[in-house]
Formats: structure tokens, sequence, C-alpha cells
């Protein structure tokens, strides 16, 4: 493909007021937060339907509004503090966001625990509520924090409550990095860890991402009934020490999540956490 191919846009809007560079650089984002890195300029610029050096402008003016960022690997790009920030204040003006705090602070105090609100961003979690109870131990981890989906519980719980076609789509031609022995590393093992985290509605972690750190997370659903977040509580794995205390911190997660999601228009019930308290070793 040379740099003199036609810029315009694949899809003609019908709107005469559309701006054709908006509708690029709108596109180029979704594509890298679908997964595209960008690491092939012309693969890229081919299937955006726009030539190369229109595509290395847009990178630029991108990554100057700090809307994209070079990828920790050195290779590629990926959605940018500027722009998870824009969206965070969005959504903090929003239903999500703005019912969540409330019940993320109780659940906090009321099970001495670290709770967080976190979204699905192409293969990634993006944390977006952090409360701390007033606890000598609290998480340390940031709004805008990213994690890897396959192995940060609250990804994997999102990830459970999809199609599995699409999380095969999700992760075509994605390397499943091990952050722990007990991450998946394959497809076939994502997918076997989603079923029990699906079929128990909860995704649990006992040092799965951080030695010494137990978590357990449940999504978020909308009124359609899509899995739109997540949330977890997490602190040292005493703090999760036998079946009581696992079946309180079950209950309550249950009961938050529904709580959130009713409030978005969700019409389901609130499932039914009165058998054992599951204590899964997948990442």
């Amino acid at each position: 493909m040379n740099d003199t191919m036609n810029d315009a846009p694949v899809e003609q809007a019908d709107d005469t007021y559309a701006s054709p560079p908006v509708q690029r650089a709108a596109r180029l984002l979704r594509h890298i937060g679908e997964g595209d890195a960008v690491t092939n300029i012309s693969r890229t610029a081919r299937e955006l339907g726009i030539n190369r050096t229109t595509l290395l402008r847009l990178l630029h003016t991108l990554h100057t509004e700090r809307f994209i960022e070079p990828r920790p690997e050195g290779t590629g790009w990926r959605i940018g503090v500027g722009l998870i920030g824009l969206a965070a204040q969005a959504f903090f003006s929003e239903d999500l966001v703005q019912t969540s705090v409330p019940v993320l602070t109780e659940l906090a105090e009321k099970l001495g625990l670290s709770a967080h609100l976190g979204v699905l961003d192409g293969t990634e979690i993006v944390y977006l509520v952090r409360r701390v109870p007033n606890h000598a131990f609290a998480s340390n981890i940031r709004v805008g924090s990213r994690l890897p989906a396959h192995a940060a519980n609250m990804g994997r719980i999102i990830l459970a409550n999809l199609p599995p076609a699409r999380v095969d789509r999700l992760y075509s031609g994605s390397t499943l990095k091990p952050v722990t022995a007990h991450t998946a590393v394959t497809l076939a093992k994502l997918h076997a860890q989603l079923e029990m985290d699906r079929a128990r509605g909860l995704a649990w972690s006992d040092g799965n991402y951080e030695a010494g750190i137990s978590s357990v997370a449940a999504a978020v659903f909308d009124v359609t009934g899509a899995p739109v977040a997540a949330l977890n509580v997490s602190g040292h794995s005493d703090d999760f020490a036998g079946p009581a205390r696992r079946a309180e911190i079950e209950a309550a997660v249950r009961s938050a999540t529904a709580q959130i999601s009713r409030r978005l228009g969700w019409l389901g019930s609130e499932p039914d956490s009165r058998g054992p308290a599951a204590a899964g070793h997948g990442a």
C-alpha cells in the first residue's frame, strides 16, 4: 500500500457535517482498544482504509494528547491515561461509577477489605474505583491501573459472562502471558477457567496474582444483562481464612454487585449464596 492511497472513510456517514479526520482518529482509537497494538503499520493502515503517512500522523497526535501510550513491551501502542481519565470522568457523571462508589465504600468498611470496580478494555481490566477500609493493610492499586484480564479475577469474571466465541475473537493472535504459575497461558486453559468462574458466579484468587493476597470478584450487569463491569475485594490471605469468613465475603460481594446491577436496570435476581464458598486456584 502506498502513501497516495485515498483517505476516504470506509463507511460514509449520512451526516454531511461529520469530520473525516475525527472519524479516522476514532476508528484508530477503537482499533487499538480492541487489541491492535499497531505493530504493523501497513496492515493497520490497510484495515482502517487510510495511508501510512496519515496513520503515522494520527499516532503522533494521539500520543501527544496522551490518548495512546507505548506498550510496556516496547513495541506498539495501547490506550493512554489521557483517554482513560476522560472516560473515567464520563463514567463518574453517569450511573456506573456514581452508583458504585457508595456501595464499594460500604463494602470495604463492612469486610475490612479493599474494594475495586473495573471495566474491560480490550484484553485488559481498567480500574475505575478504589475504596479502602480504615485498616493497616490496604490495596495500593490506583484508578486507571491496567491488569491483564486473563490473569486478574475482575477480568476473568467479565470474560466468563461473555459468549465464548467473543472471547476467542478477543484473544485471537494474542499471547497469554503468565503472571504466576496459576495463570492460564493457552486459550483452552482460559476457557476451562472461565467455565468454572461462570458456574460459581464468582472468580476467586488465592495468591494467584500476588503471593499472600486473596480476592474474589463478581460481575456487574446492565439492563440488557451484559457484563459492563466487575468488582472485587482483596486483602491478606489470612483475612479470607476459614469457611465462615469466605461465606461472609461471598455473600457481601454478591449482594453488592446485585445492588449496583439493579440500579443500572438489571432485572435478574440476586444469586443464592447459601452454598459453600468456592476456594478456586484459577489465576
